[in-house]
């Protein structure tokens, strides 16, 4: 036997032994699950994220925080720059000024009418004494030049004084109806520069709220993610400037089988396992089962697995718990959740729960 061939059948021997050794261990040391009254999914740590974004367009003026800090809710994490509303601010405020000595001069106007009104009224009440007087003094008229004491020239002249008086007295109701419609002109002028009175605070206190945006505050507690924009930028309306994750909404998110979906209701006992933390299990409870399958899995093994669809499961992690570990909850970690099909079965003991203090 040459050299050669004595050194590939060595070799051949070796990979033969490694190979039973290895089939040997996978079949001995395989994690089978713990029974049939369990199902798992693969998943990762996700939490709510909110983006802190500019209302109006503008320039970043600064930021207070930094990338890993903590935020409280209402704080302020950075500012937009303001130069431009408080113009606006300062033009709104003339704008009060000038409606509002509108609104002042439209009620001098309504007292001038008024006055006026009075007068025209006064000066109807003089026609119609004059009227009085002259229709008076064509009845003696008249009796006189029956009577022969009086001529007709002056009847003439008592009759065109009363028609005088009477155009007069038309000529004042005139007047007097026009001073009332000025009357009412002027108020309709007060109401208008109201309305400017009102628009111009209206803008005012806009303009006030635009100011009190620019500050840019947390709308939730929770921890800087990213600094997505820097301070002298520009940016547009809805411009976003920081991401937060609130590391007390979180949650995995992982997908069974359909036989495993319909047995799942909201509120079931969810055990995670994280692969960066084996040694601890945390509670969860189902917040969500996807009412439609949305996909096939890619990697299959049998035909009859080839035909299964999985459906979404959303497991919701304590508030309470991740709130006394705020500092160590971390986002993107892979693990395992597990779900208890039997409600009668009791968790093994390496799905028991186990969290740090």
């Amino acid at each position: 036997m040459t050299l050669t061939l004595r050194t590939k059948l060595i070799s051949a021997g070796v990979a033969g032994a490694a190979l039973l050794a290895g089939y040997y261990g996978w079949t001995q040391l395989r994690n089978s699950g713990p029974g049939e009254a369990f199902a798992s999914g693969n998943g990762r740590i996700e939490a709510t994220e909110i983006d802190v974004a500019a209302k109006l367009p503008g320039r970043l003026q600064d930021i207070l925080v930094n990338e890993g800090d903590f935020v409280n809710a209402g704080q302020v994490l950075g500012h937009m720059q303001v130069l431009t509303l408080e113009a606006q601010r300062a033009e709104a405020s003339a704008n009060l000024a000038h409606a509002e000595a509108g609104v002042a001069s439209a009620r001098s106007m309504v007292a001038v009418r008024e006055s006026d009104y009075q007068a025209a009224l006064a000066a109807v009440t003089l026609r119609e004494s004059e009227l009085d007087a002259a229709e008076r003094r064509l009845r003696r008229s008249q009796t006189l030049v029956t009577e022969g004491a009086s001529s007709e020239q002056e009847l003439d002249d008592d009759r065109s004084r009363v028609r005088s008086s009477t155009a007069a007295i038309r000529a004042a109701q005139a007047q007097a109806a026009a001073a009332r419609s000025a009357i009412e002109a002027a108020r309709t002028q007060i109401t208008g520069a109201t309305s400017a009175v009102a628009a111009a605070q209206a803008t005012i206190e806009r303009i006030g709220v635009d100011i009190s945006d620019s500050a840019l505050k947390a709308p939730r507690a929770g921890r800087v993610q990213y600094r997505i924009a820097q301070a002298g930028e520009v940016l547009g309306a809805g411009g976003k400037v920081l991401n937060l994750v609130d590391l007390s909404d979180v949650y995995m998110t992982f997908f069974v089988p359909e036989q495993v979906a319909g047995k799942l209701a909201l509120g079931a006992e969810v055990h995670v396992r994280l692969d960066a933390a084996p040694g601890m299990v945390i509670p969860a409870k189902v917040s969500f089962v996807a009412s439609t399958a949305q996909f096939t899995p890619k990697t299959v093994e049998t035909a009859s697995e080839r035909q299964k669809l999985m459906f979404r499961v959303k497991a919701q992690i304590d508030r309470s718990l991740l709130q006394q570990h705020l500092t160590q909850v971390k986002t993107g970690l892979p693990g395992v959740a597990w779900v208890k099909l039997d409600a009668q079965t009791a968790w093994p003991s390496e799905l028991q729960v186990r969290v740090s203090k």
